[in-house]
Parts: C-alpha cells; sequence; structure tokens
C-alpha cells in the first residue's frame, strides 16, 4: 500500500495555528515512530475498523491509516478539524471524521461492524469512556480490542492484582470477563505539551463472560465496597441491600477489606447478591 509523503506533525500545528487545549484536557504526540508503535499494538489493521477518540490534529489517525486501517474519528474541537480534512484527503476514504461528544454518541450503531478501539485518550473523559465499554450489555462486545493512553496511575489500577493499594473496582471492571495488560509506558516528555504525570498504554481483549453474573450487580457491589476502601467489608457493604448476607452465603469472612478479594470472589458476591435483590 502506498503511503502519501505527510508533513511534519509540528508544521500542522503551527499551519492551523493550534495549541493543546487544557478543557478539553489535551496533550499532542509529536514522535512518528513512537505513533506507529501505538498503532502495532492491536495487531494487524489492514482493512480493519478502527473507532479513536480525540484525534487532535491526527498524529495517531496518520499512524493507524498508515497501518492499513479504515478510521472513524471523533473530535469535539473544531480547531482541528481542518487539520483532519488534509489527513481525508491525502487517505481517499479510510478517514470518517466526526465533530461530536464522544460521551454522547452510540459507538456501535456509529461503526455498524467490528471494530476495535485505538486512542490517546482526553484525560478528562478518559475513564468514563472506558468504563462505559467494559459495562456493554452485550458480550463479547462489538469492540474487538481496546488500546487506549491514559494517566499511568490509571493504567495501574486498570490491571492492578488483589493484595495491592492500586487495586479497585477499575480493575475488577476491566477483568472479570475481559484481558487487561500493560502494553507500554509513555514518558511525559513525548507530549506537547508535556503532562504533570508520565502515561501508559493499556491493550484490553473481551473474554468469555462468566456465567450468572449481572455486570450492573457487580458495578453496584464494587462502587459500595471500594467506596470506603480502608473500611471492613461488613461496614462498606452495610447499606447495599443483600450485602452482608450475600457475604455469609459464600463465606467471606466480613472483617477483610475490598482490596483483598480477588476477582473470583467478587463474581461469587455479585451472584449471590443478584439472588437476593431480584
Amino acid at each position: 500500500m502506498d503511503t502519501p509523503k505527510l508533513p511534519p506533525l509540528r508544521e500542522v500545528i503551527a499551519a492551523h495555528g493550534l495549541s493543546a487545549s487544557k478543557a478539553l484536557g489535551q496533550n499532542f504526540l509529536f514522535d512518528e515512530q513512537l505513533l506507529d508503535r501505538i498503532a502495532a499494538i492491536p495487531g494487524d489493521l489492514a482493512d480493519k475498523a478502527v473507532l479513536e477518540i480525540g484525534p487532535g490534529p491526527g498524529g495517531l489517525t496518520r499512524a493507524l491509516l498508515r497501518a492499513g486501517a479504515r478510521v472513524t474519528a471523533i473530535e469535539r474541537d473544531a480547531r482541528c478539524i481542518p487539520a483532519l480534512a488534509e489527513l481525508q484527503a491525502a487517505f481517499p476514504g479510510r478517514l470518517r471524521v466526526v465533530e461530536d461528544d464522544a460521551l454522547a454518541l452510540d459507538h456501535a450503531a456509529l461503526m455498524g461492524e467490528p471494530f476495535a478501539i485505538v486512542a490517546n485518550l482526553p484525560y478528562n473523559i478518559g475513564t468514563q469512556l472506558f468504563t462505559n465499554w467494559l459495562s456493554a450489555k452485550e458480550w463479547p462486545p462489538q469492540w474487538t480490542s481496546l488500546t487506549l493512553m491514559f494517566q499511568q496511575e490509571v493504567a495501574r489500577r486498570i490491571v492492578a492484582a488483589p493484595d495491592n493499594s492500586e487495586y479497585g473496582r477499575l480493575a475488577v471492571l476491566a477483568q472479570w470477563r475481559s484481558t487487561a495488560k500493560l502494553a507500554m509506558k509513555v514518558h511525559r516528555s513525548a507530549f506537547t505539551p508535556p503532562p504533570k504525570v508520565m502515561s501508559a498504554i493499556v491493550h484490553v481483549t473481551p473474554a468469555t463472560a462468566p456465567e450468572g453474573v449481572d455486570g450492573a450487580v457487580l458495578e453496584r457491589l464494587t462502587a459500595a465496597a471500594f467506596g470506603q476502601r480502608r473500611k471492613m467489608l461488613r461496614q462498606s457493604l452495610k447499606g447495599l441491600p443483600g450485602g452482608l448476607a450475600a457475604l455469609d452465603s459464600v463465606g467471606i469472612d466480613p472483617t477483610r477489606r475490598a482490596e483483598t478479594l480477588t476477582v473470583a470472589d467478587f463474581l461469587a458476591l455479585a451472584r449471590a447478591l443478584d439472588q437476593r435483590i431480584r
């Protein structure tokens, strides 16, 4: 596949008078080799549908296009649309730009086919988007993988194991019917402007959903359990109807703290809780 010669990203930024918006959680990546490495994480993207959130001036977008993907990019910052239009012209028929709020859209309906999600997520909406994708009622979901840039602190929470201060609700939601791994760390100096924190890329693939577990019940359970994470379960779950009875029915010591429970423990609790609230 012939790849069109594109101007350096810094020239694109300058030509369009762009600067990263703090209000939109933007930080731009200019390193083309780094962007190509990110685009390679999901595997072969030749003629595959890819959803990108917050492309900004199109740094990661051009890497995805170089990898052969058919990209749908959702961008709410009107300042970036002209730069993305140049990429549309350079890769005819391969890039669709949707000027809208990613949180307000039904991504499965927008894509209409199986798709990978690859994004340097805006920091201010990244976690909300991630939990929305994990909470899909239909499973396996229409998305085939998530390759997402987060603040490193958030990324570590997603892949954390029990008995760790980073282990919490996000880890359980990411791991109960998916496989999550830390794919790459990205130094703050790679961004313009450099954020105050380091970043990392998490790669998530759907797995078989355990039988008898309602995702909504699991979300309520983990919200209660980790809402007061330093308290014993008998305290954190006492406000959850059926919570203490569920602990007793599955034989979990109520004096334990939430961070000591495995994902399997939470699944057992969710099943028991579901039977009590139906």
